[in-house]
């Protein structure tokens, strides 16, 4: 069974119709226990990364995701799902992640004539193959909704990049987890052939 991280931030119900939609079965629970018995675990979400961090470790969700991510359970974080994975995160202070990816999270830096949030569609450029993107096709193209970025201390953690005024992180993994900060959801063909390469991962 695939569960759903629920808690209280993310568009919980497209993600369980993608899956559902690519013939998989998905639970969204606030259960911690439901986490620890799945067979796959996704951390989805939306809104700030503090707040987010807060209600995961007021509700135990925290450390029951990373018990799931050690032992070895495919898991997948979405937009601000890959965020949390990180150590630190900048937005609105310091505030400490998950730490599962070395790293931290930095608001993307203002240009003239750039548009933040960076929002809508936009190429990904694979930088090594992982299991999540397997068929996508080159040159596919994502829907990101985002206002900060991820840096990764290794770059062996980043599968992806898409350029906005410059190179930003859009697909992290090591070993078992892996995450994106588009949605998935919202990517048509695309976004559902990665939610049904996770589903059988």
């Amino acid at each position: 069974m695939i569960v759903i991280v629920d808690y209280g931030m993310g568009n919980l119900r497209s993600v369980q119709k993608a899956i559902e939609t690519v013939g998989g079965s998905a639970e969204i629970t606030a259960d911690p226990d439901r986490v620890r018995k799945a067979s796959r675990v996704i951390l989805p979400g939306v809104g700030a990364f503090a707040d987010a961090m807060s209600e995961l470790r007021r509700t135990g969700m925290d450390q029951a995701f990373i018990e799931a991510v050690r032992a070895g359970k495919p898991c997948l974080g979405v937009c601000l799902g890959l965020q949390l994975l990180f150590t630190t995160s900048a937005e609105d202070g310091d505030h400490q992640g998950l730490g599962l990816i070395p790293g931290r999270v930095v608001r993307i830096t203002s240009r003239p004539g750039l548009k933040i949030p960076h929002m809508g569609w936009n190429t990904l450029t694979v930088r090594r193959p992982i299991p999540l993107l397997e068929g996508i096709g080159p040159d596919p193209s994502v829907y990101f909704v985002h206002s900060y970025h991820a840096v990764a201390d290794r770059p062996e953690d980043v599968a992806a990049e898409t350029d906005y005024s410059g190179p930003l992180t859009a697909v992290v993994s090591r070993e078992n987890l892996s995450a994106c900060q588009f949605h998935p959801e919202k990517s048509q063909r695309i976004g559902l052939a990665m939610y049904a390469n996770f589903a059988r991962s």
